[in-house]
This record gives C-alpha cells, sequence and structure tokens, in this order.
C-alpha cells in the first residue's frame, strides 16, 4: 500500500484495484482475431496504426463505425499478443504476395522487368 501526502500533512493509504477491460474480440474458424461484431480484423488496425502511424483518434476518424474503446481494445489485445499476430501479419502478407505474382499477366510481368532492368 502506498501513503501519499494530502493538505496539511496527513498521509491517505491509496489500496491497489483490479480494473478488468473488455476488449470485444472474437475470433473466426481461422483463430483470426476480430473486432466484435464488425468486419474488421484486429490486424487491421494494428497495421494502420504501423504503416500509417495513425493514433487511436485518427484511426476512429478513418474508421468512424469503431468506437475508440473498440480501437483501444484490439491495441491491447495486439500488445498482449504481439508475437502471435506480427507473426499473422508476416505470413498474410506471404499468401498475399504470392496469389497476385500467381495472378499477374506473366506477359506485364516480363515487360515491366525488362523496363526495370533498362531504367537501372
Amino acid at each position: 500500500m502506498h501513503r501519499r501526502p494530502i493538505k496539511g500533512g496527513e498521509r491517505r493509504i491509496l489500496k491497489p484495484m483490479m480494473v478488468g477491460i473488455a476488449t470485444k474480440i472474437e475470433f473466426d474458424e481461422r483463430g483470426v482475431p476480430w473486432i466484435a461484431g464488425t468486419k474488421i480484423k484486429v490486424a487491421e488496425i494494428v497495421l494502420d496504426k504501423i504503416a500509417y502511424g495513425w493514433s487511436p483518434e485518427e484511426i476512429h476518424f478513418q474508421h468512424p463505425q469503431l468506437s475508440l474503446a473498440e480501437i483501444h481494445g484490439a491495441l491491447a489485445y495486439y500488445y498482449e499478443n504481439q508475437g502471435q499476430l506480427d507473426a499473422q501479419i508476416k505470413n498474410d502478407l506471404k499468401e498475399a504476395n504470392e496469389l497476385a505474382a500467381e495472378s499477374s499477366d506473366p506477359i506485364f510481368r516480363r515487360r515491366l522487368a525488362e523496363l526495370k532492368q533498362r531504367l537501372a
């Protein structure tokens, strides 16, 4: 317990208190965390913060359907599970790059590579 001086030199005893915070996170069948009741993944909020440097207030401006509590809850969940979510984000990015490579036009990709070589 902490004692903190108050007016007149008296000391008040402060008692510790546990506070629970509901993060409103739900998981799909693959174990991906989503903000409950929305179509927004926790990773999307995290990427807004990391990629753009957005504050929770800016994220709220960009996603007005989310409350600040939901945004802070998503960020809190991320910080509590950062290693797992970073791995998931990295894996999702790898899959997206593979799909983009498979689905793009090979002739266009070859021409683009040739152009890049000429400019280098």
